[in-house]
């Protein structure tokens, strides 16, 4: 039973942590305190927390800013290799 928690146990929620911080940059960004310049710190963690799942090219990552009257729009698209 043991080997199965060992196995089994529970890890940090990666997909929670990466959710938690781009609500921190957006809410940063709508008070007027960040501003474009949160992305590229963004891709590259973006690149970090994919790469730990999947090989992939930073370049295959593309983020955008997009503002639309009062909405801002946050764009990731991620390019994964073929199985």
């Amino acid at each position: 039973m043991a080997l199965l928690s060992f196995l089994f146990a529970n890890k940090p929620k990666t997909a929670s942590a990466a959710k938690e911080r781009l609500q921190i940059i957006i809410a940063r960004e709508r008070n007027g305190r960040g501003g474009p310049d949160f992305l590229p710190a963004l891709h590259k963690e973006l690149i970090e927390v994919i790469s730990k799942y999947t090989k992939v090219n930073p370049e295959d990552i593309k983020i955008s800013l997009d503002r639309q009257g009062n909405l801002e729009v946050l764009d990731v698209n991620v390019i994964l290799p073929d199985a």
